[in-house]
């Protein structure tokens, strides 16, 4: 694939760029530049998705990626100076000691998470994983230093630079950043489609598929598209029906995770578009967990048609997420191609 390359710069942008559940703004508006003259219309509703139209005929069809990353926010500042805060998405508290944070106050404070040192815990406690309320932020600064620029309610995000390891690419919040990217070089690859089609932007996913319940709402699309990330457990101690996915050997088309089963039909038509196009492709079924394809299903009022394009990641709600280059370039062209071709879908 000679033609089609990461833009290294702009996922860079995209994956470090600050965009708490329920505080996206500036990820937004990484993402609505990267796209402007790309579409009939984009605009950005009141709960905060991006919705970015293009037409092309009158069956509707909606995509979504959601914008947020896991993160914190905080609930207040100690005597000592530290702050004490709340997860905003699922964490393993573990992945979250000893790591850097940007506190997003009324200035941004760097930050480390610190908890109780090994050498003073008992040994009880050095078997268990530590609680997020036993953590805290160390900003370096005095109790009234910090209470002056971090307000309760500040969004708190992880420090992390994308960087190329190998053939994969790594940084805290690919999923869903990843995603996004695949999404916005889709839709600029996509010169027509045959329908009304609209790649929304989703926000607040990773505290209930909020964002995506309210434009499902107002969409309600006929056939609904997530792009996400799924689990890669191909790791070493993991037997061949415990990986979910491989990282290499293509995007994943999900048959099911634990939200939603999704439309066979859809599945094997995404399938198909991927064989006639030469696209490595891979099936996903998840378990566990959920993503943004539940709330395109059952939540429109129509009960759409669904399915998800994944993309394979290894470490997944970790500050060093990993995907595979070969994957993400094999999930831009399968969007493409359903972007292009969906039309089709209606006329079987």
């Amino acid at each position: 694939m000679p033609h089609l390359k990461i833009d290294f710069d702009l996922l860079k942008k995209i994956c470090e760029t600050p965009g708490a559940p329920g505080f996206e703004d500036p990820v937004r508006e990484v993402v609505a530049d990267a796209l402007s003259g790309v579409a009939d219309e984009l605009r950005t509703d009141g709960m905060g998705n991006l919705i970015v139209r293009k037409k092309g005929g009158s069956r509707k069809v909606m995509a979504a990626a959601h914008l947020d990353e896991i993160s914190l926010i905080s609930t207040g500042v100690d005597k000592n100076g530290f702050i004490r805060f709340h997860t905003l998405g699922g964490f393993d508290a573990k992945s979250l000691l000893n790591q850097r944070v940007i506190v997003h106050g009324k200035q941004d404070l760097p930050g480390i998470i610190g908890g109780k040192a090994p050498h003073t815990q008992s040994d009880e406690e050095k078997k268990r994983t530590p609680k997020t309320t036993e953590l805290f932020i160390d900003c370096g600064l005095s109790e009234q230093e910090v209470s002056a620029v971090v307000p309760v309610g500040t969004p708190i995000t992880r420090s992390q630079v994308l960087s190329r390891i190998g053939n994969n690419l790594s940084c805290k919040s690919l999923d869903n950043r990843i995603s996004v990217y695949i999404l916005i070089e889709a839709l600029k690859r996509a010169t027509v489609t045959g329908v009304d089609f609209y790649a929304v932007f989703t926000v607040q996913e990773e505290v209930g598929l909020r964002g995506a319940r309210v434009a499902a709402h107002a969409i309600q699309p006929e056939v609904g598209l997530a792009l996400d990330v799924t689990l890669a457990n191909d790791l070493p101690g993991a037997d061949t029906h415990q990986k979910i996915s491989v990282l290499g050997e293509g995007t994943a088309i999900k048959v099911m995770d634990g939200s939603v089963i999704c439309t066979p039909k859809l599945v094997a038509f995404t399938e198909a578009l991927a064989r006639e196009r030469d696209i490595a492709h891979q099936r996903e079924l998840l378990t566990a967990g959920g993503t943004d394809t539940a709330a395109l299903q059952y939540l429109t009022g129509v009960g759409a048609q669904v399915t998800c394009i994944s993309t394979p990641t290894r470490y997944l709600h970790t500050t060093v997420e990993s995907c595979n280059v070969a994957d993400v370039l094999s999930g831009i062209r399968l969007t493409q191609a359903f972007i292009e071709q969906i039309h089709t879908y209606f006329k079987d």
